[in-house]
Parts: C-alpha cells; structure tokens; sequence
C-alpha cells in the first residue's frame, strides 16, 4: 500500500472507530416535574450528574487558591499595555487607533496574590460582606482578580454588561442594593450621569487605562468615595485581612441577562451551579490544560465567557486579554501595520459567538472573491476537497493531500486567528452550518458547539470533540439530564417522528437558583422534581437524533402564527435570510393580522457597495445607495435565494424589506452584548418602517 493511500486510510478509520465507540453512551431516566411526566436523558459514562472534577473543590474561591499554588509560577493574566492612540478621520468621522505593544504577564502566584490584596482592600474601604459588589466593566485581567477577591470575603457579585443603557443600569444596581461598584473609566461617566437614581452606592472603585480623566468631577458632583483599583490593592497589601471563604451553595454571582426583552433579570447562581459547569466540561474537551493559551475578549457579564475564564484557571492555561475591535490585525481600532491580540497571543482554545465566525467567513470570502483568477480557483478547489473529507468521503482531501492544502492555501486563513487554534467553542446563539465547515475547513480545529443558558450556568449539551456533523449542539453534558415536553400549540410533541419534538427542559446542579427578587418568574420556568431535582424550563424547541445528539429548531417566543394559520419562526427564518453576502444583520417581522412577513436589513457596505461599482450605479454614500430602488431589488432577490437554499416556504420569505446603513451594536442598544437582538427595542425604533410596510404592501 502507498504511503499516500496510508495517509487517507489511517485517519479515516480512527475516525470512524472513534465515532463508533462514543455510540449508546447515554441513558434515560422517568422523571416527573411539576406534574409532567417524561424521559430525560443523561450521559451514561457517570452514575449520577457531575459536581466537581477537582477532589475536595467545591467553590470557585477554592478552584483558583488550588490552581494558584499548582501553577504558581506560570503565566496566567495577560495584557497587551497601550503604546499610542491615535486619531484618524474618514468621511469626517474621527476613529480612535491603538498601536498595542506585546502581552505582559501576572503569574498564577502574582494573579493569587493580586486577589487576596483587593480582598483585604474591600475591607479598609469598610465594603461589609453582606453587601454585594458589581463589577460594571470590559472584559480584562481586573475583572477577574476582582471577582476572585470578593470571593475570598465571600461577597456575591452583581455582573452588569458594560454596554447596558441607564435605566437598566440603574434598575441592576438598585434592585441588587449594590454599595460597591467595580469599573472602568467611561463606565465611571455613566454612573456619574446617573447617581441620582442610584439609592445604594457609596464607594466606585475605578481601573485606570491611562487614559486622562477628570476623576475630581465626578466626586464633587456625587457623595461617592472614588479609589483607583491599585490603591485598592496598596492598601490591602498593606493591611490584610484573613479570608472568609465561601460553601458551594452561597450565591456567587448575580448575572443580569443582556435584556433582550423588557428590563433585565438577575439570575443568582451558587458557586456549586457555576462549578458544575467547569467540572463537565472537563470531560469533554480533550488534553486541556497548562500548555493551552486562551484568548479572552467576549463580555465576562455574560456566562460563557465567565464560565470558560475560570475554567482556564482550573487547569493552568494561561488567559491573554483583547477586545472585538483589537482581536485581528484588521479590527476597528488596530492602528494599520500594527498586529492584533489575535496574532501577537498565539491563542490555543477560544470561544466565539456565531456573529463573530461569520465575520471571519465574509472576512475571507471577500479577499478570496476580489483576488479572483488562479487564487480563487485554488482555494475554491482546495475547500471542496478538504469539504470531502470532512463530510467524511474516502475521495476527499486526507493525509499528505490535507497538509499540502494546508501549506498552500489555509495556512493564511489560520493566521487571522494567530495560526495556533486548536479548539474553538461556540455559544450564545445557533451556528449556521456553512460558517462551521468554514471553520473546520479553513482555521483547521473542530468547532464544539455548546447549548446553554445563563439560568443552567452556560451548561445543558456539549459536541464531542471531534463530532463533525452541523446543526446539532451535542449531546447531555454530564452534569445535566435533558427531557423535551410537549408543545401542542406550536406543534411539537414527543410522540413525532422520526424524533421527538418539544420544549427543552434541563435539570441537574447546574440549575441556578432563580430570579433575584422575581419570585413569580422564577416560579413560572424553575421547578422542582419529587427526587429534589431542580429543573429550568428553557422555551427553546429541540429534537433528539437517534444518538442522543440535540439539535434546536426553535423557539416559543420567536413563533407568530400569521392570519391564514400559518406559523413563522422569526429566528429559523432570520438564520436563513442571512446567509445573504448582502446581509450584516436581520430581523424579520411577522403579524398575525397580515399574511406575509417583513424584514429590516442591515446592509453589508462592503458586499452592496463592491455590486453598485461593478453595475455603475451612482451614489453618493452609502446611505443613499440604501434608499436606491435597484439595491433593494438586488439584496430583496438575494434573500429569495438564500430562502429557496434553506428551503423556506413562501409565506416566510419577507414581501417587503428596508436596507439600513447604520449597523446594530450593543452600544446602538438595539443588540445585547452577546449580538442577539433586541426584537421589542428595534420594533419601536423603526414602529413607522414596519407601519409602512404593512400599508403598502397587498
């Protein structure tokens, strides 16, 4: 046999057998929740849900003092320090540029402690334990040492998105009684702005970027105590205080949600919920450990990333911090010439949401597209073979053909994300199935696509690692049982075959606690079985396939059922639509006193503007090209072909749309901090748009 032939055979049959081993690994178990009896499904490779990977660890106070004194002299908070800002102007729009020198390192020893000093600082600052602390700021090394010092006096922490707007600010910090805020220094302008309607607050602890503030100001207009967080831990450091540790069952951390719908809800989750989480993992994810580099940029006020950050600390990885708009070399805010987080960290493990992998597809679709020529072809023809073996064809690219692809072809794909990643994980929204082939194709590292919810502390079902199949979000992680109920207004039940349909319910430790002070919701989703099982009732529709594997087809809340009966999901629809190179963004509107559905398009620049050069269309800005009737003829047809390619019925393609130039961000408040939309705010920003629509169209 041909070496060749050896290079296709041997990966292939691994594979296969490997594949074949992970089959009927899980089992089921009769529960009845509230009344509801059905069958939930467990991972059978333990006997009961997993608590805790890490023996006699039982919070996440107790994970990082271990991990701190295993690890104590290797890496673990990195931080790229600002070399320059500068200021460039375009279309006289002025853009901010950062020039970011090399990452700089906190040991797990220094990183220990760094904690222990804010911990003790807290206390000189007369911070009571008590009394919870919200951390109001970007995701960086700070915010973790600070979560991890108010651990130590066991303080529950109030997580807010630093991108939330006033009143939900304030309604956070006040429902909470939060006296303590931990933030950066624009976060410390809008608590400033607001500090009359906050009724708690005492003390604002700011981290100084180096950016030149008026701090004086704010405290002559406030009755606040206001101190840097180094004086904060120079203080403590001086004066320590011994620490009070946590038990697994006190509340570690209350998580508002981004509030996609109304205010947002605090969710309370113990540090035995979160710890569930972590431990469950562990058991999926392959070899993780010290010799990985996590490249942390995602809201750590969101779960997943909170969950995975303290993660990487129970194994030793090392955790190098950036931001959306310095992670490549291209982002918003990279001064030109200079290099990204992305590219200086040299990343192993990241986690994404489905926004940003999409944005690297277009990325690199549109470079190949404009390259053109023999470039094009090659990549083309090296995508469709690589495409081959993934689907898991003898014919397809293996062995010797794969790396020649490798070296000729994907190798400068992979160095978008520092050319090092070897395990990517997915959350907070569905992954379409042409960005997760993109991904496993061209970054070259499988994708794991979790499903989860910040009430189930991020945990629910997780891929396999090398599970190649799309659309599907894994089966049961082992800290979780998993049933579907029956939904018969949408037309799901568990009796449907080939698989049973129905409202995804979770249950195991990982439940959180409930709704900080909203006992009627919290009654409304959470329930408790007769063996003292807490269950949460998601509203997202799934199927089990035959290997236990879940995949999410819907969504309660999504679902409008139009006036001739039939029934639109708003976010399937929109998964589809936006596949459209000519769509950055999308949310589709539906009317139960209307036939037909509606969209508002954010409309890709790039993509519309490259169609109106190559048609000779005149504009005079992007915005006027918006408004011109050919282009929304051009991208309306571009959704009826990506709606015939995912199989849409007619009453689910929108009859009319509207192209909008401005792109939705979480500072825009029409998207939360995780890119989902804001479905009631963007309806009542463009109530006349959607008015019109319905008026004109017959």
């Amino acid at each position: 046999m041909s070496v060749y032939a050896v290079g296709i055979l041997v990966p292939l049959v691994c594979s296969i057998l490997l594949r074949n081993s992970k089959r009927d690994q899980l089992r089921g178990l009769p529960v009845d929740v509230g009344g509801e009896s059905g069958y939930a499904i467990r991972n059978h490779l333990f006997d009961s849900p997993v608590e805790s990977a890490w023996e006699g660890i039982l919070t996440l106070a107790d994970l990082f003092e271990h991990s701190c004194k295993l690890y104590r002299d290797r890496n673990l908070l990195g931080t790229r320090k600002v070399i320059a800002r500068e200021t460039e102007v375009v279309g006289g729009r002025s853009f901010e540029k950062l020039h970011l020198g090399n990452y700089e390192w906190l040991s797990y020893g220094e990183a220990f402690q760094a904690a222990c000093n804010f911990s003790s600082g807290l206390a000189q600052l007369g911070h009571q334990k008590e009394e919870r602390v919200a951390i109001f700021a970007d995701t960086q090394a700070e915010w973790l040492i600070a979560l991890q010092g108010c651990f130590r006096r066991n303080i529950t922490v109030v997580t807010i998105y630093s991108s939330l707007g006033e009143e939900a600010l304030a309604h956070s910090l006040n429902e909470t009684e939060v006296s303590t805020v931990i933030c950066g220094k624009k976060e410390l302008k809008k608590l400033a702005d607001i500090s009359g309607q906050l009724d708690t607050v005492k003390r604002v602890i700011f981290i100084d970027d180096g950016i030149p503030s008026d701090i004086s100001s704010v405290e002559s207009s406030t009755s606040w105590s206001i101190s840097s967080f180094a004086e904060v831990e120079k203080i403590g450091g001086e004066n320590p205080v011994e620490a009070d540790l946590p038990l697994a069952a006190d509340t570690a951390v209350i998580m508002y949600t981004s509030g996609s719908t109304g205010l947002p809800k605090g969710v309370m989750m113990s540090h035995g919920n979160v710890l569930a989480t972590l431990s469950a993992v562990m058991t999926i994810v392959p070899d993780l450990g010290s010799k990985d580099i996590y490249l942390a940029y995602l809201p750590l006020a969101h779960i997943l990333e909170l969950a995975a950050e303290n993660l990487m600390v129970g194994v030793g990885s090392s955790i190098g911090y950036g931001s959306p708009l310095t992670l490549t070399d291209t982002s918003n805010k990279i001064k030109r010439g200079t290099k990204g987080d992305a590219s200086v960290l040299g990343a192993t493990v990241m986690t994404a949401v489905p926004a940003i992998l999409d944005r690297v597809r277009d990325g690199v679709r549109k470079k190949v597209d404009a390259k053109g020529g023999f470039s094009k072809t090659l990549f083309d023809l090296a995508y469709r073979r690589r495409m081959l073996a993934v689907n898991g064809s003898w014919f397809g690219a293996w062995g010797i053909e794969k790396l020649i692809w490798d070296m000729l072809v994907f190798r400068k794909v992979r160095a978008i994300l520092g050319g090092r990643i070897r395990f990517l994980l997915s959350g907070g929204a569905p992954l379409s199935g042409d960005t997760q082939r993109f991904i496993n194709i061209c970054i070259g590292s499988p994708i794991g696509q979790g499903y989860g919810l910040t009430e189930t502390c991020a945990g629910g079902t997780f891929s396999e690692f090398d599970d190649t199949s799309v659309g599907r979000v894994g089966a049961p992680l082992p800290c979780s049982y998993i049933k579907l109920i029956d939904w018969p207004e949408g037309g799901y039940l568990t009796s449907d075959s080939p698989m049973a349909r129905g409202e995804i319910v979770i249950g195991g430790p990982n439940v959180t606690q409930g709704y900080f002070k909203n006992e009627q919701k919290t009654n409304e989703v959470y329930k408790v079985d007769e063996r003292g099982m807490r269950w949460f009732y998601t509203g997202d529709i799934g199927r089990f396939h035959s290997d236990g594997c879940l995949e999410i087809i819907d969504r309660k809340k999504d679902i409008v059922k139009l006036q001739h009966g039939e029934y639109v999901s708003l976010g399937k629809v929109e998964a589809a639509l936006s596949v459209s190179p000519y769509v950055d963004n999308i949310m589709m509107h539906a009317d139960p006193f209307h036939s037909y559905c509606v969209a508002l398009v954010v409309a890709a620049q790039h993509a519309i503007e490259d169609w109106a050069v190559k048609n000779n269309i005149d504009f005079t800005g992007f915005s006027d090209l918006c408004q011109k009737e050919q282009t929304v003829k051009e991208v309306h047809g571009s959704l009826v072909q990506a709606a015939k390619k995912g199989r849409l019925e007619k009453f689910e393609i929108p009859a009319k749309i509207k192209l909008l130039p401005e792109a939705w961000t979480p500072e825009s408040g029409l998207v939360t901090a995780a890119l989902k939309l804001k479905r009631e705010v963007i309806k009542k920003e463009f109530s006349e748009d959607l008015s019109s629509f319905y008026a004109s169209v017959s």
